[in-house]
């Protein structure tokens, strides 16, 4: 038996400094999750030139774009998870017409169908791969990790628009997401999951 077993003290105290550790880890993952948005937004703006405004009808528009309201191109969804990944993830539908130039929702869902929380990240891919410089979004669940506990399902959102220089003969593109286990990020949840259980045990 080690000096530590005989010192429930010490013990509690170890567990109370490693849940404060794990609290201001988690706070500033949070922060800088938070953040990634507004940054996004900036790089946008300043890197790709994209700036939204609110048009006529109150709804957002990408600034100084016209939208080809006589073009129509079909946009397919797709979702996908790694096989490591214990989650269910589906889009809300399979196919949207969209005209070029205007901004459009989707939405897919996933569900964690284990019996603990994890936390997943999602790689976006389009094809024709060709096209992939003229689809761009503005909001997107893959800009940041998503944390799902045991049985929990979640809408997850995606605003895009097709640029109105896409080639002509282009019609189809397709829009897929696969979901990868952030084990690292699973595993400090977990650890801090663990450290609480411990804290509040009798």
């Amino acid at each position: 038996m080690s000096a530590d077993d005989d010192n429930p003290e010490k013990s509690r105290d170890d567990s109370a400094r490693l849940v404060k550790r794990l609290a201001l880890v988690m706070a500033g993952a949070f922060v800088f999750t938070f953040s990634l948005v507004p940054v996004y937004r900036i790089a946008c703006e300043k890197i790709l030139g994209i700036k939204l405004q609110e048009g006529p009808t109150g709804q957002q528009r990408v600034a100084g774009m016209s939208a080809d309201a006589k073009r129509i191109v079909t946009v397919e969804f797709d979702g996908n998870v790694n096989s490591e990944l214990e989650w269910g993830f589906h889009p809300s539908r399979l196919s949207m017409q969209v005209h070029p130039g205007e901004l459009y929702d989707a939405t897919y869902w996933a569900k964690n169908e284990s019996d603990h929380a994890i936390v997943g990240n999602a790689a976006p891919s389009l094809t024709p791969s060709q096209a992939s410089s003229y689809f761009h979004k503005t909001e997107c669940f893959c800009f940041t990790q998503q944390t799902l506990q045991a049985g929990e399902q979640k809408l997850m959102p995606v605003r895009f628009y097709v640029d109105p220089t896409l080639p002509a003969d282009v019609t189809t593109l397709t829009l897929s997401y696969t979901f990868y286990n952030n084990q690292a990020a699973t595993a400090q949840l977990a650890t801090k999951g663990q450290a609480l259980a411990a804290r509040s045990a009798p």
